[in-house]
């Protein structure tokens, strides 16, 4: 209720809360003047009102998080929301110079038209209605892998909860994969941590890591070019970036001297602890040598850091000559001198490879060297989440206990499978092999992954053009090329790149023809970007 003692004539309390609503704000602006110039005091606090006319929030924009502030995420930032707009006006009919939005910004390989593996489908249909158990348009093997799946379930279920680190069964199927992957060093079914996607393993590992204040903070070396997933987590953990630099002269290699060069000068303002390493690599499809894993091991040890490999792309190797190589695998064929003492966990995910399940949100970590103890922290951390989506379990693992050579689904399966693999890496090449026609830009070999990223030679003039607008250069160009050609890229100022130097990053994902098209309309729209602004 509003005090009589609010108003100079005192009026009644009823008229006061019908002429609050009635003018809102300016009733305030009212009051304030009347209060200055009677002096008379209220005896409630006047509320701080919004612009919106809304009292005073517990949660606004000062009192919000401020690391939450500082997270940015590219790949569905500034040029995506336009996008999405654009469609929307698209089917209002208004007119562009385009009759389509083609998205590629992001590793959806289902949005951009591959299509499921059949086995993997079955078996998550057969787990989401069992009657179809019944059904003899499903093959034995994809019964028998739902009819295992369920019977680990609570209740035969797959919408009861799992243990928080995931269906035991499927993790020691995860585990004998690692051991199959590897060559036959062991896998603990106890260090395997089923997750959200690799993504939600990833940000877990980062908050166990991050502590300290001031100085002590603790750093993290990420790679630039990255995903933007690391720097918009350290941002939310008010972590510290460590920054380094990939090689672009040289394919995007990694060259530990650099390493050297960051962790150094980092130790002036922080306490680094982790290197973060995406092999094959995000945005820059670069596939390491296993010299140069051998070499980062080497680093690790030596500035006692925790190593986390990102290798969600590892059957997405292309290249001839490329391989992918564990670093698990490589860490223990090092011997006991590293295998017994560097800290490694590494990641894996359905959303990538030849599966390109995205939406299922399946993923693992294992964990090596880990103390003990604080793996029963990492297990408690686990728990407040319950546990990962159960048909996302299910479906890795499929993935990771695929069908065998003699069961009915095989054939099918293998033909399938590399049939996905076999057209990424046609694409991969042809998207090298165009871009690199086009003057004013220099395309990297897709070794490996899903994306490019290409380097751009902007005009002068294009580059204060973007300043005027209070623009990044390549978010100029991406924008432009968004609205004249419908085709949305991410600019590469929001992955990170060396001073000077401008980039997009696109996916290879869409279908062939359609991939053809984006090529070409990129080819031309930068003649014309080029000409308009020399």
């Amino acid at each position: 209720m509003w005090p009589k003692s609010c108003l100079r004539n005192s009026q009644p309390v009823e008229d006061l809360e019908l002429t609050k609503r009635r003018f809102g704000r300016a009733f305030w602006v009212v009051m304030n003047i009347s209060w200055a110039i009677s002096g008379t005091e209220c005896e409630l606090q006047k509320p701080n009102m919004t612009e919106n006319g809304l009292g005073n929030r517990v949660l606004n924009m000062d009192t919000m998080n401020p690391n939450v502030k500082r997270v940015e995420y590219a790949v569905r930032g500034p040029i995506v929301q336009r996008a999405l707009q654009i469609e929307k006006e698209l089917k209002e009919g208004v007119e562009k110079p385009f009759t389509e939005v083609i998205k590629a910004n992001i590793g959806d390989a289902h949005a951009m038209g591959q299509k499921p593996i059949t086995f993997l489908r079955q078996v998550v249909a057969l787990c989401v209605y069992p009657d179809l158990l019944e059904d003899d348009k499903f093959p034995e093997d994809a019964k028998s892998r739902a009819r295992r799946i369920l019977q680990a379930c609570g209740g035969g279920s797959i919408g009861a909860y799992s243990a928080s680190p995931g269906i035991e069964i499927i993790r020691q199927d995860v585990a004998k994969y690692i051991e199959k992957r590897d060559g036959g060093i062991p896998s603990d079914p106890d260090s395997i941590y089923l997750s959200t996607g690799a993504s939600d393993a990833i940000v877990t590992m980062l908050k166990l890591l991050t502590s300290g204040e001031g100085k002590n903070r603790t750093g993290v070396m990420i790679s630039i070019p990255q995903y933007p997933l690391y720097s918009a987590a350290l941002a939310e953990l008010a972590a510290v970036q460590i920054s380094y630099y990939l090689d672009e002269d040289k394919c995007w290699s990694l060259d530990v001297n650099e390493l050297r060069r960051a962790v150094k000068a980092a130790r002036e303002h922080c306490n680094p602890r982790a290197l973060c390493i995406i092999n094959p690599g995000n945005p820059t499809g670069q596939v390491q040598s296993r010299q140069c894993i051998e070499d980062v091991i080497r680093f690790a040890a030596e500035e006692h850091l925790f190593l986390m490999a990102d290798e969600v792309y590892q059957d997405n190797v292309y290249a001839e000559g490329c391989q992918f190589h564990s670093f698990k695998k490589v860490l223990f064929e090092m011997g006991p001198e590293y295998s017994s003492v560097v800290e490694l966990v590494s990641f894996h995910s359905t959303s990538k490879c030849f599966m390109g399940e995205c939406g299922f949100r399946g993923g693992y970590m294992e964990v090596v060297n880990m103390d003990p103890e604080v793996k029963l922290q990492l297990t408690k951390l686990v728990s407040v989440r319950l546990c990962p989506p159960i048909p996302g379990q299910a479906l890795l693992d499929l993935v990771v206990n695929p069908p065998q050579p003699d069961e009915p689904s095989y054939a099918t399966f293998i033909k399938e499978r590399t049939a996905n693999l076999d057209i990424l890496a046609e694409k991969a090449k042809m998207t090298e092999q165009v871009l690199n026609t086009v003057p004013g830009i220099h395309c990297n070999p897709v070794q490996g992954a899903m994306y490019t990223f290409p380097r751009l030679s902007l005009p002068e003039k294009a580059i204060n053009a973007a300043k005027e607008k209070g623009q990044a250069p390549d978010m100029f160009y991406c924008m432009k090329l968004l609205e004249e050609t419908g085709i949305c890229l991410v600019p590469g100022s929001g992955f990170g790149q060396r001073d000077g130097t401008y980039h997009f990053r696109m996916t290879i994902l869409p279908a062939t023809e359609k991939l053809k098209v984006v090529l070409e309309k990129i080819r031309e729209f930068h003649k014309r970007f080029t000409e308009e602004f020399s």
